[in-house]
């Protein structure tokens, strides 16, 4: 088998007396849809800012093809930051700018010297189209729902055409429908545009829908990691557990409350 594209390598994380990861092991290769799944807190969106470079790990190494992130300088950080693009959980769309410079803020922060203006734009049209929101361009955040902030916010990420995308809870706070729609794009862009996709959600439906493999984080660590049929089939208790929703036993109501 091929080297992995990214590894997380005995990876230690901790904020003061609060330890995230005590030992983060985790494989991703090139093409993989990977969903990230466990409770709230466990650190799942850490593990993305680690991979971009926005946190340091306390100790262990974070590697993108080949390089270790941890040891890139700023100019290194801006070419790895022109090849992963995120989704933010709320879409992070500014509220300032219109949909035109929404797109197009990633374009002009990173090509400014080596792309048009004309190929800016016709950078931004494709990215639109391909979220199916054609023709938008002049539309303000405050005009769009949340399903079309969404995908506004999608097409910002793939305007710069990644060859990662990290999408962090894509369909928190939508209604089926758009939680549907959502889904369906993460899948098809997969199919044409062949990245690799790193997901971290709540919704086990989505991440059954969407992944090749799912991951669970817990106690600091990937306790699981499989692909759908197999995550599925898992006899692990703290696997089964959570995809039936169900909480342990020994879970006392005040820990529920902190959850």
């Amino acid at each position: 088998m091929a080297a992995p594209f990214i590894q997380f390598k005995g990876v230690r994380k901790a904020f003061g007396p609060k330890v995230v990861y005590e030992k983060l092991d985790l494989d991703i290769q090139r093409g993989q849809v990977l969903t990230i799944v466990g409770g709230s807190g466990v650190g799942k969106s850490v593990m993305l800012k680690m991979l971009i470079g926005l946190l340091t790990p306390d100790s262990g190494t974070v590697v993108f093809d080949g390089q270790e992130v941890g040891k890139m300088n700023g100019e290194e950080l801006s070419r790895l930051r022109q090849r992963i693009a995120m989704l933010f959980q709320g879409g992070a769309l500014f509220d300032s700018q219109n949909v035109r410079d929404n797109v197009a803020y990633g374009l002009e922060e990173h090509f400014r010297y080596t792309m048009s203006k004309e190929q800016i734009e016709a950078r931004v049209d494709w990215a639109l189209e391909l979220v199916g929101l054609p023709g938008v361009q002049q539309m303000w955040p405050a005009d769009l729902s949340g399903g079309m902030k969404k995908r506004v916010a999608l097409a910002r990420a793939i305007a710069v055409q990644p060859e990662v995308v990290l999408y962090d809870e894509p369909t928190t706070g939508l209604d089926p429908i758009n939680t549907a729609r959502v889904n369906h794009l993460i899948m098809g862009l997969q199919r044409k545009l062949n990245i690799t996709s790193i997901v971290v959600t709540h919704d086990m439906k989505s991440a059954f829908t969407i992944s090749d493999t799912l991951a669970m984080v817990k106690s600091g660590r990937i306790i699981f990691a499989a692909p759908n049929e197999e995550f599925a089939a898992s006899k692990d208790p703290r696997v089964h557990d959570f995809i039936e929703g169900i909480a342990p036993v020994d879970e006392d109501v005040e820990t529920l409350l902190q959850a």
